[in-house]
């Protein structure tokens, strides 16, 4: 036990060195050839397979599965990519357990599912690795498509455009692409430096330019791009935090759970990480579910996830909550936030109030708790910030404090497309991200073919 361990306040170091590495490895070890080979062999290869309808990018998974069974990975995988050509990353981070693996046949009868993400991957690795690109850039067409956001949908639809001949530039804010898959997801996920690969996998197809450290509303204005380019689609994702509505938020030591990831993923030495000794997550979601167990895996002593309402209603799958308490991280339900208590400015404990439903309607019982921390992580959601749009001098209707699309991804204004976390209806999700991206392009590419112009 590092000497740390059981360090008051918020300090790294709090683990032998040897054990970072181990905490932090693979979450699902990939498959080996065998066990591909035998997990393929569970399928059913169902007609109307269900499935395939739970997949958002819909996928062919009996196609793809059947291609491994039968030593025919590359052309596996070439099935994965025509529908989600992030299949790679997506295979490693999508809730496949609420996705394609519940609708599994083989889960309804036996509580058992095929492993449907980990063969995806296995596939999917084996093309990565052989450097295998499946598609040729069409000849240019001339048309220019600006993309602003290198995450999911941007590469997505990137990816489309540039099969199809168009030249695309993409616009990212961050020094790095991948968006959340770069910086929003847990690390021991995306191993390897992954997302840089698969970025790296999605661009070898020429025709993709990608700048980044440029930000719409800062270094690009939207009502510039319009005039410059012939489409444009915004895949910015969000970029702002909600507050915690607590007194005393504005303590040190309450910090966004989204950048505290960010950090982690970008970090080095993850023993020089500085995390509390106790530590409190407020949400119920991925990101929640996220801090708690890398807070946990940095040598945090005591880390409590509160969320406001019932375990039913959290956004978290089954599957991330069994994850924490095998972390030992405790999920705590119906308490939110009321006051943070501090010292000397720093963080020392939370206050918090039992919440029940009452007459339809989530309610504060008076009862309260008070939990001690070093920490407090704000897991609750983000928010779409729409100063980059109406900052540029361009106008686009949102809906819910999102942009509002049509069925094919088309803004409100002409020539601008949208996808991914940023427009209503977003799922938060990266497969369903890519799967708005790539259809956008699609719509883009309709528009131009039909009458040379979006």
């Amino acid at each position: 036990m590092a000497t740390g361990h059981f360090k008051d306040g918020i300090a790294g170091n709090r683990l032998a060195p040897e054990t970072y590495a181990d905490n932090f490895s693979d979450l699902h070890p990939p498959l080996d050839h065998h066990e591909a080979l035998v997990e393929a062999d569970r399928c059913y290869f169902c007609y109307d397979a269900p499935c395939m309808t739970a997949c958002p990018t819909s996928i062919d998974i009996p196609m793809f599965i059947r291609q491994i069974a039968t030593g025919n990975p590359l052309g596996s995988a070439k099935t994965i990519f025509d529908q989600n050509i992030l299949g790679g990353m997506c295979a490693r981070v999508c809730p496949t357990e609420t996705l394609c693996e519940e609708a599994c046949v083989r889960e309804a009868a036996e509580g058992k599912p095929v492993q449907i993400g980990r063969l995806q991957r296995y596939s999917t690795d084996v093309a990565m690795e052989e450097e295998k690109q499946f598609y040729k850039r069409a000849a240019s067409t001339g048309k220019r498509v600006a993309v602003i956001g290198a995450g999911p949908a941007g590469l997505a639809a990137a990816h489309r455009l540039a099969r199809y001949g168009h030249d695309v530039t993409v616009f990212e804010a961050k020094p790095k692409s991948g968006g959340l898959n770069e910086y929003g997801i847990a690390a021991y996920k995306s191993t390897d430096d992954f997302a840089q690969a698969e970025v790296d996998y999605v661009t070898a197809i020429g025709g993709i330019d990608i700048r980044n450290d440029m930000a719409l509303g800062r270094d690009i204005q939207l009502s510039d791009l319009v005039q410059s380019y012939d489409a444009v689609f915004l895949g910015m994702g969000l970029g702002g935090i909600n507050a915690l509505k607590a007194d005393g938020e504005d303590a040190k030591g309450v910090e966004n759970a989204v950048e505290f990831i960010s950090v982690l993923r970008q970090t080095g030495d993850l023993a020089k990480l500085p995390i509390g000794r106790r530590v409190v997550v407020i949400g119920g979601g991925m990101t929640a579910i996220d801090a708690g167990v890398q807070s946990k895996l940095l040598g945090a002593e005591d880390v409590t996830i509160c969320y406001r309402r019932g375990k039913e209603d959290m956004n978290a799958s089954g599957f991330e909550q069994d994850l924490a308490a095998a972390n030992g991280v405790t999920i705590r339900h119906w308490l939110q936030p009321k006051r943070v208590i501090s010292h000397n400015g720093k963080v020392t404990a939370i206050e918090l109030e039992y919440t029940a439903m009452k007459d339809g309607k989530l309610s504060g019982t008076g009862e309260l708790l008070t939990l001690p921390a070093d920490q407090v992580f704000k897991a609750i959601g983000q928010t779409f910030v729409s100063s980059a749009l109406n900052g540029s001098g361009a106008s686009i209707e949102l809906e819910n404090g999102r942009i509002k699309v049509d069925a094919e991804g088309h803004t409100s204004m002409a020539k601008v497309w949208a996808g991914g976390d940023c427009i209503r209806g977003g799922e938060d999700l990266t497969v369903t991200s890519v799967a708005q991206g790539r259809d956008a392009a699609e719509s883009i590419h309709r528009a131009f073919t039909s009458n040379g112009r979006a």
